[in-house]
């Protein structure tokens, strides 16, 4: 007999969560459990809107378990930590990315690198180590093991700097993988959305050139005015394209819709780097001869571990790297999935949790 959500844990939550594919939240009572003694409880002020919610709460990747309650970019004060919790305190401001588990044990663990791990456990819409689902941040109160939890730098804004526990780590995390953070480097972004921004604001911190790659020349003003980009290329532009023929060392894609990998393939220098870190639905068609013809490389790159997920919110906080974002209530979220699903929002939403989600 499946347990009841609401009565499942001894903490009462309340959320918002999509029930079907129609991807459409609404109220959600459930249950979180108690705080155990390496556990750090929070309460949820905000909450980023990754496009991998939209994509969960529709169930487009097949794996979804309903009711989900969507949200990793979460970010709260700690009201409660266990007796044996070091990392944090009550009082503190806090983050929850990606991930609330993983086996601690494999060597993707003891290298600091919990995002490949075979056991990872996702924020939202996995199942945890005691047999219950996880739920995420479009949720008033958040428990989580302290290995998972972001020490949040002081004085950095808590609203605007929520994305970057998803969009943040997934930019940077590649960029210094792949060698592609040292001054001087050519690096290109294809899309200029939730990932694509941030991703520019990384690279121009690390000292690069940027290139923004885009379908929409309507992008181009703020893409050099506002974020800081050096070039801008119109990807459906051939005389653009061909002009720019061999100029990057790498690149970072973001788009999370189909599009053709040969004239991304074709902007690299020999020995150049094209990292994929979008995530489309249908399959990507591997150019073997662009690859070939100059050494290049196709990878992939998802999130970062937690050791990474904390250098880079210091970076952040360091260098002032903010992403662009539109603050809404919680009642505006199924208009704000749809803006999502038309690029529409400039550059990433975060759920006002605190002042908006009240329980019914």
């Amino acid at each position: 007999m499946a347990k009841n959500h609401e009565t499942e844990h001894p903490v009462g939550a309340f959320g918002w969560a999509a029930r079907d594919t129609s991807g459409v939240l609404s109220p959600f009572n459930f249950s979180r459990r108690a705080t155990g003694e390496y556990d750090v409880q929070f309460k949820v002020l905000y909450c980023g809107v990754c496009h991998s919610d939209l994509h969960m709460a529709k169930n487009e990747w097949g794996v979804t378990l309903y009711p989900v309650v969507p949200g990793h970019e979460i970010v709260g004060v700690v009201t409660e930590v266990g007796s044996k919790v070091n990392k944090v305190k009550p009082g503190d401001n806090v983050g929850v990315g990606v991930l609330v588990g993983s086996c601690r044990e494999c060597d993707q663990c003891t290298n600091d690198l919990e995002n490949y791990c075979a056991k990872q456990i996702l924020t939202y819409g996995a199942q945890y180590t005691d047999g219950s689902i996880t739920y995420g941040g479009y949720s008033d109160i958040m428990v989580a093991h302290e290995h998972f939890i972001i020490r949040w730098p002081e004085n950095f804004p808590l609203d605007i700097g929520a994305p970057l526990l998803c969009a943040g780590i997934t930019t940077y995390s590649p960029l210094k993988y792949f060698g592609l953070d040292k001054p001087g480097m050519s690096v290109g972004v294809v899309g200029l959305g939730g990932l694509g921004h941030v991703a520019v604001k990384f690279a121009k911190a690390f000292g690069t050139k940027v290139t923004v790659i885009s379908t929409s020349i309507g992008k181009k003003k703020e893409a050099i005015e506002l974020l800081g980009a050096d070039e801008f290329l119109v990807s459906r532009d051939p005389e653009q394209m061909q002009a720019a023929i061999g100029t990057l060392d790498g690149i970072i894609d973001t788009v999370s819709a189909t599009h053709p990998l040969p004239p991304l393939l074709a902007l690299l220098k020999p020995h150049g780097k094209l990292i994929v870190v979008g995530a489309p639905e249908k399959l990507l068609e591997l150019p073997a001869f662009s690859m070939i013809a100059g050494r290049k490389t196709i990878a992939g790159s998802g999130i970062g571990g937690l050791k990474e997920t904390q250098e880079m919110i210091d970076f952040a906080a360091k260098n002032n790297i903010l992403p662009e974002v539109e603050v809404i209530p919680i009642d505006y979220v199924n208009t704000a999935m749809e803006r999502l699903l038309k690029s529409d929002v400039k550059y990433r939403f975060v759920i006002d949790v605190a002042k908006s989600m009240k329980s019914e």
